[in-house]
């Protein structure tokens, strides 16, 4: 097996690092985005907002884009969903408001709402305005558990009401997977960061980084310290592939590596392999695969064990990794790795096809990549090895408002059942602060 372990970091120049990991598409100056705007017909019942999971108003925030009422449109967004400049980035509008819009049907091309939306949000952040204040203070302090999109928009929802709110965040810095797990293409320059600043600026959250529930603190403590708790932790835990060799060098988890990757000041000094394959069907699978195409790896290809149509992964990003360099081959799941001298030389899969002819073939790879999907982890919500809250196909089981099992208890975002999704967290933990809210009010 030749080049065995060729594993190596500067494959690239200096300028291709920084091409490859810039903003995925160059932002709307103002010329093109009163285009894009006039391009909306402001349907009335707009098929657009009903589609989006925070319910942003967006024929309101477009038609203020168009009349060059930029804060405008801003606070219209950000009233809705407070992260609206993340999810202008890494939401996907293919399958949910683009997908929706009118012109989608008419011409095969949306109205571009996320470029519009990133174009009104970046306009505020730019200069600076914090556009929000806070009610009177209400004497009453919640607990949030995770800086992710749930926790935070659920603390700045809280603030904003007027209660107080402790955020206790287990890594060095907030942001979730906006900071640590999407690739760095999609929010780059910081602007996770920037995006975490301008929601802490409102007052009235303390952030406490470093701080784990079940290391630092646990759920009983803080029901005792304060009026209500949020927990927003997100999945902790990682699937194996259950096969001999998970151990070899060049085998890793690929929700790790992208946190390496986007914490690293230096990109050329992220070793990849030359030979890369991927396990695993969503958007995870897709951001590896493609980070690893532009870090230098000569050959990328993801295996998934099911169709096209069964990928976590949208059409657009399955699109998007194939015109990055990626193959994507289906119906084929790993059945043997192969080492040589304690590192990744191959690796072999089987056909899960229907026609159930089990043939068998084997990729050389350099590095392997596990991308098959994300776990809760229990612990830090148990105690003598019983979970505390009431769990539901592996998740908190929560009600429509996000209330626990416990009843001053509420969780949201991807340690839920639902889709995975940072609008769907930023929607959870702002309806989980409507009810907390509620319920400290009432009490």
């Amino acid at each position: 097996m030749p080049d065995i372990g060729d594993i190596a970091a500067n494959r690239l120049s200096a300028d291709q690092y920084q091409r490859n990991f810039d903003d995925i598409e160059a932002p709307l100056d103002r010329k093109r985005a009163l285009v894009e705007a006039s391009r909306c017909y402001f349907c009335h019942d707009a098929p657009c907002l009903e589609a989006c999971p925070t319910g942003i108003d967006i024929p309101g925030f477009i038609r203020k884009i168009a009349t060059d009422n930029v804060k405008g449109s801003a606070v219209t967004i950000l009233e809705e969903n407070i992260m609206g400049g993340a999810c202008a980035r890494v939401c996907p509008t293919e399958i949910l408001c683009e997908q929706a819009c009118v012109r989608t049907a008419q011409e095969g091309k949306p109205v571009n709402i996320g470029a519009l939306q990133r174009y009104a949000t970046d306009w505020l952040l730019d200069r600076g305005i914090q556009p929000f204040q806070r009610a009177k203070p209400s004497g009453k302090t919640v607990a949030v558990v995770g800086a992710g999109p749930a926790g935070l928009a659920c603390a700045h929802r809280l603030a904003l009401l007027g209660h107080a709110v402790t955020v206790f965040e287990a890594r060095p810095k907030a942001g979730g997977l906006n900071e640590h797990g999407v690739a760095a293409y999609k929010v780059a320059h910081d602007f996770a960061q920037r995006e975490v600043g301008f929601i802490l600026s409102l007052g009235g959250i303390e952030l406490r980084t470093g701080q784990a529930l079940g290391r630092d603190m646990t759920l009983a403590q803080l029901r005792r310290d304060h009026d209500a708790v949020f927990v927003g932790t997100g999945l902790g835990g990682v699937n194996a592939l259950q096969l001999d060799n998970e151990a070899l060098a060049g085998v890793e988890d690929a929700v790790a590596y992208i946190e390496r990757l986007r914490q690293a000041d230096d990109k050329s000094a992220l070793p990849i392999g030359r030979r890369v394959v991927v396990i695993g069907g969503g958007n995870t699978a897709i951001d590896i695969a493609v980070q690893a195409r532009r870090l230098g790896a000569e050959d990328v290809t993801i295996v998934y064990r099911r169709g096209p149509q069964n990928m976590g992964a949208t059409g657009h990003e399955q699109d998007f990794a194939q015109t990055n360099g990626v193959r994507i081959r289906h119906w084929a799941r790993p059945v043997r790795l192969i080492g040589d001298g304690g590192r990744l030389a191959a690796a072999e899969f089987e056909s899960t096809a229907a026609d159930g002819s089990g043939r068998r073939f084997t990729l050389a790879a350099d590095m392997l990549f596990k991308a098959i999907g994300q776990v809760f982890v229990a612990a830090p919500v148990s105690e003598g090895g019983q979970a505390l809250l009431e769990l539901q196909a592996g998740r908190i089981a929560v009600d429509a408002e996000g209330r626990t099992s416990l009843p001053d208890v509420w969780a949201g975002g991807d340690c839920v059942a639902g889709p995975d999704l940072t609008v769907s967290a930023v929607q959870d933990g702002k309806r989980a602060a409507h009810a907390i809210d509620h319920h400290l009010r009432n009490a």
